[in-house]
């Protein structure tokens, strides 16, 4: 069986998913993020569209940005999107890189002040992941060479050598933090799943650049990790945040996560390039992804954001949950052939257009109530909220459909 005899035709999905792309996520940004009079990027913008410049500038939006006008520019030519990631690059690279000890703040204000000046490794990942993706796009020999850097500090500094992985976050001179947390909604912690998974991803990018023997271990290790701390083998959700010793702390489950890391596990796993690693993790991928739609599915088609034994945690739909949703079951369908992945797929792609969109002021809406409204306490734009989980969804899902049956 084929996408083909799913209600929705492949060519009419990469049509609708183009459009949303270049027609609406793409040029919002470009017009509504960037900041004319201090630079850089506004703290955040209200779904109608005022600008909140008090509200500090975060290092992983800056990054996020850039990595997607970098990968846009790269794979569809558009010279405006190359402006807008020079923009991201400039900013990200000036202020807010310590140029004393290397590695990006966490905040800044308009002024281009530091607002929290913590390396948090979250933020580190995602600047290796817009850096790298830069180089790719550009070749600028300056952004492979910091993304190299922070490769290096990381390993210097966050890598646990006794029970592996990273930890949560340092100083701004790389000592010991003693609140780790990335808001108030994680825990302060030595490890979390997130922090990892994304560190993951930005060692997947830069690895693509620079098949360095360290890093290419150091990566490896990272997917063994998850295979034997992170995912629960009973239940095949991902444990969320551990002390040292990879004890869990927190008995939740992020129906995000789930999806987004089963994808991105076996893309870490095909960079690798060992077979025998690939076929491991396409089998964990595919109980992953069985795990979310028969536990995470809401009626319409859309994801919930978080379980607990206890019930349902959180019963709002999150943007970037049903982007990665959408991406994550399509991959599941690719690997498993099960057509019900597809499905879902296109049941989230229906979700995202019906609810998600924004038809009056662009974008996305970034979190639907539970009684289907956009909940207007949300940012448009913000220190979490982001071009890069719904433009990255349009881009995969646009390539995997042109090498689909």
């Amino acid at each position: 069986m084929s996408l083909e005899t799913l209600a929705l035709t492949k060519a009419d999905f990469q049509k609708q998913l183009q459009q949303e792309l270049t027609g609406n996520i793409l040029p919002f940004w470009l017009k509504y993020a960037p900041d004319p009079v201090n630079g850089g990027f506004y703290g955040a913008v209200t779904n109608d569209l005022q600008v909140l410049n008090e509200v500090p500038r975060s290092a992983v939006l800056c990054a996020r940005i850039l990595w997607t006008y970098a990968t846009a520019y790269r794979q569809l030519g558009d010279e405006r999107y190359l402006t807008m990631a020079r923009q991201a690059y400039d900013y990200l690279t000036r202020v807010f890189w310590d140029h004393g000890n290397g590695g990006v703040y966490w905040s800044v204000n308009a002024q281009g002040q530091p607002v929290s000046d913590h390396k948090h490794d979250y933020a580190q990942g995602f600047t290796i992941y817009g850096l790298s993706e830069y180089y790719r796009a550009t070749q600028e020999p300056q952004s492979l060479q910091l993304a190299q850097t922070l490769f290096n500090l990381l390993e210097t500094h966050a890598y646990e050598p006794v029970y592996g992985g990273y930890l949560e976050g340092r100083s701004r001179t790389w000592g010991t933090l003693n609140d780790m947390s990335l808001s108030n909604k994680d825990l302060n912690c030595s490890k979390s799943m997130n922090t990892l998974l994304h560190i993951l991803e930005a060692y997947t990018n830069l690895l693509r650049i620079w098949p360095e023997a360290k890093l290419k271990a150091q990566h490896r290790a990272l997917i063994d990790i998850f295979h034997q701390q992170v995912i629960d083998p009973d239940t095949h959700h991902f444990k969320l945040f551990f002390d040292d010793q990879w004890h869990s702390l927190l008995n939740h489950v992020s129906y995000g996560h789930d999806i987004e890391g089963s994808w991105l596990l076996l893309e870490a796993a095909e960079v690798q390039g060992d077979e025998t690693l690939i076929a491991q993790v396409r089998e964990t991928a595919t109980h992953m992804a069985t795990a979310v739609y028969q536990e995470g599915l809401d009626a319409d088609g859309s994801l919930f954001n978080e379980n607990t034994p206890e019930g349902l945690l959180d019963t709002a739909k999150a943007w970037w949950v049903q982007a990665e949703g959408m991406v994550g079951f399509y991959n599941a369908y690719q690997v498993s052939g099960q057509l019900r992945f597809a499905q879902a797929a296109i049941r989230c792609w229906e979700y995202i257009q019906n609810k998600l969109v924004d038809r009056t002021h662009g974008d996305w809406f970034k979190e639907i109530k539970p009684d289907g409204q956009p909940d207007a306490h949300h940012f448009k734009i913000g220190p979490w909220d982001c071009p890069y989980h719904h433009s990255r969804a349009c881009l995969e899902m646009l390539e995997r459909l042109e090498h689909s049956r």
